[in-house]
């Protein structure tokens, strides 16, 4: 039986894992900890206001609620829109405080949402990746290298503190009901934009398996890093097949000259590091996620894309 606290759990991600927690019977206790109030609250939960930047709060709030299993949701889901030193604060030195909380309280295991970018977008990535291949972010890509320092950060405390057991999730594009950010904006445009000469895949997870994951990891024995997804990928010309559309194909360095003049007017906030993002998404193999964790995505990449879809 175990006591969880969720970070961000008045989010997206976080209010479906703090709903399928509280639903189990080997959780006794939920604890949904965010920055701002959940809009709905599953009974038997229990809400408090956390920030994860403030190192004191995050060890008071794990220490006064009796939290024997944390789960680390809380992190900048659109990354760019705020600066960079607000962005590490809250990724990187925000995941420091709940693993000095989980330390200093002998919480036994933490689950962290970690993601594909930690592998970096890279032209010469294994296709597919597992998760025994490197981890090298992007330095130029903020996002993609804050997940890779997180993962460091994680790997030295394995090696300190063994007795935390941890489940890093490393996952893909996430879909759901009502799910608008700025990949789905990519989908909004009369034509889609591609890079010439790359397939610019993806990897999709329904919102429901990426939460079938994080209760695995809250719950099991199980340890480790999981590529999170659904079998399969699809490329920018399936996506545009699927919505009736064409491809725009734009040579790189064109995009990257685009993205820096739009950049400098203020028209975007992206910018050319953004060109690799676009062109060497990481193709992610979710085997161990069902050998290991013991999870099985109900969706594909193909019928996660769908079913968002048909409820968009």
């Amino acid at each position: 039986m175990s006591t969880v606290l969720v970070t961000g759990g008045s989010g997206f991600l976080g209010s479906h894992a703090v709903a399928a927690l509280a639903a189990r019977s080997d959780v006794t206790t939920v604890v949904s900890a965010d920055v701002r109030p959940p809009a709905a609250l599953p009974d038997g939960v229990t809400a408090v206001t956390l920030d994860v930047t403030d190192a004191d709060a995050v060890r008071q709030a794990v220490a006064e609620h009796g939290v024997d299993v944390v789960v680390h949701l809380a992190a900048i889901v659109n990354p760019g829109t705020l600066d960079e030193a607000t962005e590490r604060r809250v990724d990187v030195d925000g995941t420091r405080n709940v693993l000095d909380a989980c330390v200093a309280a002998g919480v036994r295991r933490v689950v962290v949402s970690s993601s594909g970018a930690a592998y970096g977008y890279h032209a010469d990535n294994p296709v597919p990746l597992r998760e025994s291949d490197v981890l090298r972010g992007n330095d130029e890509f903020t996002y993609s290298r804050h997940k890779r320092l997180v993962e460091e950060m994680l790997a030295r405390y394995r090696d300190a503190h063994p007795g935390l057991g941890q489940v890093v999730l490393r996952i893909g594009t996430i879909l759901g009901p009502g799910v608008s950010n700025q990949i789905t904006a990519l989908w909004d445009a009369p034509r889609l934009l591609r890079v010439r000469g790359s397939d610019s895949p993806f990897v999709f997870a329904w919102v429901d398996d990426v939460t079938g994951a994080i209760v695995a990891g809250a719950t099991g024995t199980a340890t480790g890093a999981f590529n999170v997804c659904g079998d399969g990928r699809m490329t920018v010309a399936d996506i545009a097949r699927r919505l009736g559309k064409k491809t725009l194909d734009v040579p790189a360095p064109v995009l990257a000259g685009a993205l820096r003049v739009g950049r400098t007017l203020r028209l975007t906030v992206h910018g050319p590091e953004r060109v690799g993002f676009l062109r060497y998404r990481p193709v992610l193999d979710n085997a161990r996620l069902a050998e290991v964790l013991g999870y099985v995505p109900r969706f594909t990449s193909a019928e996660a894309f769908d079913e968002w879809l048909r409820v968009r």
